[in-house]
């Protein structure tokens, strides 16, 4: 079946307007915090921060540096400075747009879902007062957008995150042999401040032996949740049946019906499959899978949590 044009590719308008799906989600709301997990939304717990709140009487545990002296001197009796708690934490996307996400069986190809979750990620952090920032890499090139707290950074993401795509009539190019995903992990390391939320939103097709070391040293002061973009194709064939998948030479026609492929393809997949699980589980990154089927904001309201945390 023919993939429309929407299913490809997807533009900058198409991301700008996904904001209204963000909204939708009411993730960033003003509901207290129920935990000290901090997350995506100031919390209403007093605490040594940078917003003033106000000024009590002192009681006993308080801690004597943030007594308010004029305040005490004034009324002649012990008084506090209580700070609205910081709760703000840079978000650090990092998209993967390589030529593995050129591909889908079903729904949008995976690099739109990549895109479209991307977006929808940093339209909830910048309502929610983070400052946003984001690494989008393919096979050519590695784009980086270090985080700040401005409306135009997030459409700066947007645009790169459109322009860095395959377009459905320019066939991808092999990978560089130097591992994308490990160059823009490398890389989040150099750029990320401590202490922030990093998405990393990729089919992980392409790990290698050096990509759980870099997950686990990012993850050392910062946390760190894995976005798994996957199509139905890549868990089970279908029972029977010719088929064909776009190559960086042109077509690649398979037969689901030859046991032999079959089982070469299983043998595969269950071995991607337990070393992408190893990786995660020893670097200690939390993940999630979104399927090419599946619509991004239906599925994030599902994966984030309490604090815009998966799981």
């Amino acid at each position: 079946m023919a993939q429309s044009n929407a299913a490809t590719h997807i533009t900058l308008p198409e991301l700008v307007r996904l904001q209204a799906d963000a909204r939708a989600l009411k993730l960033p709301s003003a509901r207290p915090v129920r935990s000290r997990q901090a997350g995506l939304r100031q919390s209403r717990q007093r605490g040594r921060g940078m917003t003033f709140a106000e000024v009590r009487q002192y009681q006993p545990g308080d801690d004597i540096r943030s007594i308010d002296w004029r305040v005490t001197a004034r009324r002649q009796s012990p008084h506090t400075k209580l700070y609205e708690e910081e709760r703000e934490r840079p978000v650090l996307l990092i998209a993967d747009l390589g030529p593995t996400l050129f591909f889908a069986s079903t729904g949008a190809y995976k690099q739109v879902r990549c895109a479209q979750v991307t977006a929808l990620l940093a339209w909830l952090a910048l309502w929610a007062g983070d400052q946003v920032g984001g690494l989008v890499f393919n096979d050519q090139a590695l784009e980086v957008l270090r985080p700040a707290r401005r409306k135009k950074s997030v459409l700066r993401l947007l645009d790169t995150l459109a322009s860095h795509q395959h377009k459905p009539d320019v066939p991808p190019r092999p990978s560089a042999p130097d591992h994308g995903l490990d160059t823009a992990l490398a890389e989040a390391r150099r750029v990320a401040h401590t202490g922030s939320r990093i998405f990393i939103i990729s089919d992980f097709m392409n790990i290698s032996d050096n990509t759980t070391s870099l997950l686990g040293a990012l993850g050392r002061h910062n946390t760190v949740s894995a976005l798994r973009i996957m199509d139905p194709l890549e868990k089970q064939l279908p029972d029977s049946g010719q088929f064909a998948v776009a190559g960086p030479e042109g077509p690649i026609w398979f037969n689901a019906s030859n046991p032999a492929f079959k089982q070469a393809w299983q043998e595969k997949v269950v071995t991607h499959e337990r070393l992408l699980e190893d990786c995660f589980r020893t670097s200690g990154v939390q993940a999630a899978t979104i399927m090419t089927s599946e619509e991004p904001a239906a599925a994030l309201r599902q994966l984030l949590g309490p604090g815009g945390r998966i799981g």
